[in-house]
């Protein structure tokens, strides 16, 4: 039986496309498949990016028959088998949201993903490139990749495209920083409806309505996905946030407590790191701030 990859899902219907010597054929026309009911029994629903055997129908359409292991799964947005995570932020309109930034990174993290921290609307902040070099040099020296593009001008772009090739990625990140315009300008044609900026309300309408593998070229797939607003951490527990900062483990190793929380307790070497400029006050304030959430969501559920 044939083996393909899920590049879309909607209204119950799963889009397949085959697959070659493990490569998408993106040439092919997708088979419109449903699934087992036994997936329902087992409580497994297919996501886009999952890797499955199908079988043809009478009709010309298709059944899902089996889901191949999974190298990743997120949640939120439900796609499998990704590889990069690429968070679009944007530096004007609306303004750059570290918290945020800093909140996906904690999810993508604990996803195990790679990510790239793309800074979008370089245009509209020119006149502040010092603020724009200090957001790129505090995440390159933790260790994350940024780019900075502009869309309007094209600055950026191939080399967001290179980065993307050879597998799937999936865009995320705050309402209206361009996640629809940088992938028009990455695949002339694809023509995906872009949304207008509220400047009352400092985000943008969700424009896009549905997950879906888009081939870029290069093999090359980008999930585009609806824009967050906010995130939550229930599917993350309190013990494991500290490890989704990745500038503390050199110094939580040694920390003088097993367990230690890096808020209160003797000896601990993260906040050590912090009072000698090791950890930007940024960050840490940030995973203040999401332990305390954790820990008020804890006690209400």
């Amino acid at each position: 039986m044939p083996e393909g990859v899920i590049v879309k899902a909607l209204s119950g219907y799963y889009y397949v496309k085959p697959l070659c010597d493990g490569l998408i054929v993106s040439e092919e026309t997708s088979v419109q498949c449903r699934a087992r009911g036994i997936f329902k029994k087992k409580g497994i629903s297919p996501l886009v990016g999952d890797r499955v055997i199908y079988g043809l129908t009478e009709n010309g359409e298709g059944m899902v028959d089996q889901i191949l292991p999974r190298d990743s799964e997120l949640i939120r947005p439900p796609v499998a088998n990704v590889k990069l995570a690429v968070l679009l932020f944007s530096l004007r309109e609306p303004d750059m949201n570290l918290n945020l930034l800093d909140k996906f990174l904690v999810h993508i993290e604990h996803s195990g993903l790679d990510t790239l921290i793309v800074l979008t609307k370089q245009d509209l902040a020119a006149g502040d490139d010092e603020a724009t070099a200090t957001v790129k040099a505090l995440y390159e020296e933790i260790g994350y990749e940024v780019l900075v593009t502009s869309s309007l001008t094209g600055a950026g772009s191939e080399e967001v495209h290179r980065r993307l090739a050879g597998g799937i990625s999936v865009f995320a990140g705050q309402s209206g920083v361009g996640k629809s315009t940088l992938l028009n300008r990455i695949v002339p044609g694809l023509l995906l409806e872009t949304g207008e900026i509220s400047l009352r309300l400092g985000r943008g309408r969700h424009t896009t309505r549905h997950v879906e593998l888009m081939d870029i070229g290069g093999g090359g797939f980008v999930a585009d996905t609806p824009g967050f607003s906010q995130l939550d951490f229930l599917e993350l527990g309190v013990e494991e946030l500290s490890t989704c900062f990745r500038e503390f483990a050199p110094y939580a190793e040694a920390c003088k407590f097993r367990g230690c929380s890096h808020l209160h307790e003797p000896g601990c070497k993260v906040v050590e790191a912090l009072e000698q400029g090791e950890i930007a006050p940024s960050r840490y304030e940030h995973y203040k701030l999401f332990f305390n959430e954790m820990k008020d969501k804890k006690r209400r559920y």
